[in-house]
């Protein structure tokens, strides 16, 4: 990069100030600058004045650079001041879920501090004028997922991209939101996603266009399957304090045993209760409890019956957290957790409850 230099003789003193120029090769001489852009959209001043007594040298070059779409060698100087804009698409969805891909798009600042998604029913934007609810309106479905929490998955370089489920939270570190339910089956929502501010960037624009996305059809086949949220939400443990409470309800189990380990219901919610933070273990507990909870109930096994038996043989004596340490990486478990989800949210078996 070359450089203006101002010196004062009187202060005995030099100044170097970086200059950016558009166009290559230039020469400067005493007496005159000698430029030799590829297009003439340079302007240039030699100033010389008595200051003082002293003689003040100043070489100024001032520039404007035209953008021309045709022209490879002119190249933005434009100072980044805002996170890059991610990339969002639909993913595999359930009745009850939809998968998003948020992507840091390559090139760009990436998604260091993490992201945020805010979701409607594509019913409730059209009904509000094809437009989206307020940010501090509470019918505003949103989820965060912060890049700077210990152990997060969502600080995302620049070309790397994550897959969130939406309605269906798997959460772990970095992530809330304000609408942890399953999604209508059979519905279409619009998505959109910005990237979050750093100390030296500001947050990115909304996506835009909007993402639209569908849940699978309504339907079930016999007696069908709820969520890992379900169970979850709807336990024993809550008659005990709230006996009147719709979320008061008798599993149909007492105990599961998960490998070759045996849980009772305490222990059981506290697993639902433990975010997995990078632990497969955990993922893989939430799903297979749910599913074994559904086929108590009464659900067709069938579909996830190997499913089942896989998992089982891979938790094998490991006590899952927090009634335990067992761990088990995220890349031995991911297709078992996404073979128990699919039935658990009505993918594949009989169908999820409605």
């Amino acid at each position: 990069m070359p450089l203006l230099i101002v010196c004062d003789q009187f202060l005995n003193r030099c100044f170097t100030l970086s200059v950016t120029l558009c166009q290559k090769p230039f020469q400067v001489a005493f007496s005159k600058i000698i430029l030799k852009p590829k297009n003439n959209n340079l302007m240039k001043l030699l100033k010389l004045s008595l200051v003082g007594g002293s003689i003040a040298l100043a070489v100024v070059v001032f520039f404007a650079c035209k953008k021309n779409a045709d022209d490879p060698s002119v190249i933005s100087a434009a100072k980044v001041t805002k996170i890059t804009t991610p990339v969002i698409t639909c993913g595999t969805a359930t009745q009850a879920s939809i998968e998003i891909q948020v992507c840091a798009p390559q090139g760009g600042t990436g998604l260091p501090a993490g992201f945020s998604i805010q979701w409607m029913t594509k019913t409730a934007f059209a009904a509000n004028g094809n437009q989206w609810y307020a940010s501090e309106d509470e019918r505003l479905c949103k989820a965060s997922f912060s890049g700077n929490a210990n152990l997060s998955r969502y600080n995302l370089a620049a070309g790397q991209c994550v897959t969130v489920k939406v309605g269906e939270f798997l959460f772990d570190e970095g992530a809330s939101t304000n609408c942890g339910d399953e999604l209508k089956c059979d519905s279409e929502y619009v998505f959109r996603a910005f990237g979050h501010a750093t100390n030296t960037l500001n947050r990115s624009d909304f996506t835009n266009p909007l993402l639209s996305c569908a849940t699978r059809p309504c339907g079930s086949n016999g007696i069908c399957t709820y969520t890992q949220g379900y169970w979850k939400n709807h336990n024993p443990n809550i008659c005990t304090t709230y006996p009147t409470s719709p979320l008061c309800i008798q599993w149909p189990a007492s105990s599961v045993t998960l490998g070759t380990v045996s849980y009772n219901v305490t222990q059981l919610l506290s697993i639902f209760n433990k975010p997995a933070a990078g632990n497969g273990l955990i993922a893989l507990a939430h799903q297979l409890i749910a599913a074994k909870l559904n086929i108590a109930k009464g659900a067709d096994a069938t579909a996830v019956a190997q499913a089942i038996i896989d998992a089982d043989n891979l938790i094998g004596g490991s006590v899952i957290p927090p009634v335990g340490n067992g761990y088990l990486a995220p890349a031995a478990t991911s297709a078992l957790v996404t073979a128990l989800t699919n039935y658990n949210e009505g993918a594949t078996g009989p169908g999820h409850c409605q």
